[in-house]
């Protein structure tokens, strides 16, 4: 199972003088059970880029599918196709509108033709794959949570639609450092238990290295880099530089490390692993 794009094209204000060329000849597949970080500078494309993995918008020239499916069509094939793919917003909490969190959550179960009964098992457990508790929650206005609540009450609407593919735009704009690392543990738990693949659109090298597999490097509309974090970072580091990405600190210094004689691998992702790798460098237990 895989979304697909094919020599995609996207233009806004067509015709206008405000025209703008947002994607150019874009190829690129994702695979259930991946986890892609896409990132660049503001304006590169990204947010562009993944409403058309589940036809939020419709290419000017090239094609986009699902496990073969043309998800641009207006079939119920394709219709179908696109709910395989959830989609999380920058400040998903600017999606909620219902009276209450149950509400929120059961409208996409609902609007897939779920039996009521039906629905209320699929809010109870999304709640608590994202970590709120239905009695204390269920009933609560969205509207008077927290920030991270909300963006889990959000994500929690995604999951209760039983995607195959989740897609997060800057999942922890505007969080707190204890609300972010909530979130997140969430969103992997996710992907571990149901094999769903994630696609984050991320501004920070440090979530991309610390929880992504593979990283597409978006700019001025084109995919300039696809690869493993350590490949991009060791191989492009100052072409990055170039087109506003910057490597993740813990990579500069892994590499500092390396030039001054000292055999750090290669997969370092966050500070944790860094000090690992430093240790079996060094021989220490």
């Amino acid at each position: 199972m895989s979304i697909k794009l094919s020599n995609i094209y996207h233009t806004y204000s067509k015709g206008t003088p405000f025209e703008r060329l947002a994607l150019n000849d874009v190829s690129l597949e994702i695979a259930k059970g991946e986890i892609v970080a896409i990132i660049g500078h503001t304006g590169s494309g990204k947010s562009t880029l993944v409403q058309h993995l589940n036809g939020l918008l419709k290419p000017d020239k090239g094609s986009a599918s699902i496990d073969d499916i043309d998800i641009t069509a207006k079939s119920a094939e394709a219709k179908t196709a696109r709910q395989q793919v959830g989609m999380v917003f920058q400040y998903p909490e600017h999606q909620l509108f219902a009276e209450t969190v149950f509400e929120d959550i059961a409208f996409g179960p609902r609007n897939k033709g779920f039996a009521e009964d039906e629905v209320e098992k699929q809010v109870r457990e999304a709640m608590a794959f994202v970590g709120l508790d239905y009695d204390t929650y269920a009933q609560r206005s969205p509207f008077q949570l927290s920030g991270g609540q909300m963006r889990r009450v959000a994500i929690a609407g995604v999951v209760a639609m039983n995607p195959d593919y989740l897609v997060l735009d800057e999942p922890s704009a505007g969080l707190d450092p204890r609300s972010r690392n909530a979130v997140f543990k969430e969103i992997m738990s996710l992907h571990k238990s149901r094999g769903i693949a994630i696609v984050l659109v991320t501004h920070s090298m440090e979530e991309a290295v610390k929880y992504a597999d593979r990283l597409l490097v978006i700019n001025a509309g084109k995919v300039l880099f696809d690869g493993t974090p350590a490949d991009i970072f060791k191989q492009h580091a100052d072409e990055l530089v170039k087109v506003g990405v910057d490597v993740p600190q813990v990579y500069k210094l892994a590499d500092l490390l390396r030039k001054n004689g000292l055999a750090v691998k290669e997969n370092i992702k966050d500070d944790m692993s860094l000090v690992k790798a430093i240790k079996q460098a060094k021989g220490w237990k």
